[in-house]
């Protein structure tokens, strides 16, 4: 999979994108990640991507060419990949709601092209014309689209086959058929803490060797995330 980032900070995802398992899966091929400058793809000799709006109000509004242009020449260069395996998309507040079924549709995907908006907005264009998904992570406002950027990568790099190593078999045994994601409740080592002059212990089952009771416990105490 390759996973292109639009941003005005490409270099807010140096750090995280090096660290732990999603710099291993890059580093064994599962998926190839980068982070391109929007102001790379400007026509004029102060490399602007943002103007007042239209109508008035606060704030500045990112440029639908430069994000145009970025897109095009994305896509230009990866040619081989279908539009039907090709994602563009755009974070807004305004955004359907990320969801843990998206993301496993998105892990199919040969390419994924993710717009970090800043500033008061992006030109309306964009999102009718070049996104294919526009998606919000949540029901607030952030200061840009890089933080829902990494959610997505994070949620997605972790379903490609090869990317979490030895803890892949029980992570397929966790997806459902629709694309939900089913999460329980987990215990480890001791198997009693104090907590305030109390004790916490670990459920019995869980220390009876007896898996199907085991598994009886995990779906009754379990929620699947769907929505």
């Amino acid at each position: 999979m390759n996973i292109d980032i639009i941003t005005i900070f490409p270099e807010i995802f140096d750090f995280y994108l090096g660290q732990s398992l999603i710099s291993k899966a890059q580093k064994k091929g599962v998926l190839k990640i980068k982070a391109h400058q929007l102001r790379d793809f400007t026509n004029d000799k102060h490399n602007s991507v943002d103007d007042k709006p239209f109508g008035g109000g606060r704030g500045m509004v990112l440029k639908f060419e430069p994000l145009y242009k970025a897109i095009q020449t994305l896509t230009n260069n990866k040619k081989r990949i279908t539009n039907n395996k090709r994602k563009v998309i755009l974070f807004s507040p305004r955004g359907k709601k990320f969801t843990q079924k998206m993301a496993t549709n998105w892990a199919k995907q040969s390419q994924l092209i993710f717009i970090c908006g800043r500033y008061e907005a992006i030109d309306e264009r964009v999102a009718k014309n070049l996104a294919t998904d526009v998606v919000s992570i949540g029901d607030y406002v952030l200061m840009g689209g890089e933080l829902p950027a990494l959610v997505a990568i994070e949620a997605v790099a972790r379903l490609l086959p090869g990317a979490i190593g030895n803890s892949e078999s029980l992570l397929g045994e966790r997806i459902t058929k629709t694309g939900g994601f089913i999460e329980y409740p987990q215990y480890t080592r001791p198997e009693v803490v104090e907590i305030k002059g109390k004790k916490a212990r670990v459920p019995k089952v869980l220390l009876s060797g007896n898996h199907k009771k085991i598994d009886e416990w995990r779906e009754k105490n379990s929620k699947i995330i769907l929505s």
